[in-house]
């Protein structure tokens, strides 16, 4: 596989870069440190298979047009995605593949098909979504988080998310309450509460080191290797 990592200098992209090794062929970072270039110009025209995203939601733009320009897959891993961006990523997928998920890791994909098997199991029950993370996340609730909330509303339509809860007012019926907590270093800890009134069931997913991301992101670049245009998602990895 040949990989173009944009985000190259971020936490993220230095774990990606140390497992792919020498199956990066270009690098681009917005801060231009370590003599990677700060953008897709300056890199110029490569040939790839993939070109992986970690760097943050603004650029997708320019990562969406590179991989256009140079007819490779995309995998985007960066999250907190304007309506706007989200609508360039699904225009972008009708002319390249393209690789788009709240979260990377394999964990929270079979935990997204545990909630979805829940809530059609429990059509009544009462479900609360609490999402953690390091206070240095800048976005809430987490990608992640409503990711799960979709996975949900697949088989509950009706379903409102009720972000942060607060003021007056009853609970109701059609209302998943999601929760975001910003403490210390932590990874990522995920968990849906199901409650029937007679009985709960919690799912909980915790992440005990961004290498879970890396490893998933690399695992999706090679997913998508001469995969045909479309939007793909870590639903179809799994198969």
């Amino acid at each position: 596989m040949r990989a173009v990592l944009c985000g190259a200098n971020g936490a993220m992209g230095k774990l990606i870069d140390a497992i792919l090794d020498g199956e990066i062929i270009g690098r681009v970072s917005l801060d231009g440190e370590n003599n990677v270039p700060k953008t897709f110009e300056e890199l110029g025209t490569v040939e790839a298979d993939v070109v992986i995203d970690f760097s943050h939601h603004t650029a997708v733009a320019d990562v969406l047009a590179y991989a256009k320009t140079i007819g490779a897959a995309a995998v985007i891993g960066t999250t907190g995605h304007t309506p706007e961006e989200k609508a360039m990523i699904t225009a972008a997928a009708a002319e390249i593949p393209v690789f788009f998920s709240g979260n990377m890791s394999l964990g929270i994909a079979v935990l997204c098909r545990l909630a979805k098997q829940a809530a059609a199991a429990f059509p009544d029950a009462d479900i609360e979504i609490v999402e953690a993370h390091h206070i240095r996340k800048v976005d809430a609730p987490s990608g992640t988080a409503l990711m799960l909330f979709n996975a949900i509303r697949e088989v509950r339509p009706e379903a409102v998310a009720n972000c942060g809860r607060s003021g007056e007012g009853k609970r109701t019926k059609e209302e998943i309450g999601i929760h975001a907590l910003r403490m210390g270093n932590v990874v990522g800890i995920h968990e849906i509460h199901i409650h029937t009134g007679n009985q709960s069931l919690t799912l909980k997913h915790e992440s005990g080191s961004r290498a879970m991301l890396a490893d998933g992101a690399v695992d999706a670049a090679r997913f998508m290797v001469g995969k045909s245009a479309g939007l793909y998602s870590m639903e179809d990895m799994l198969g």
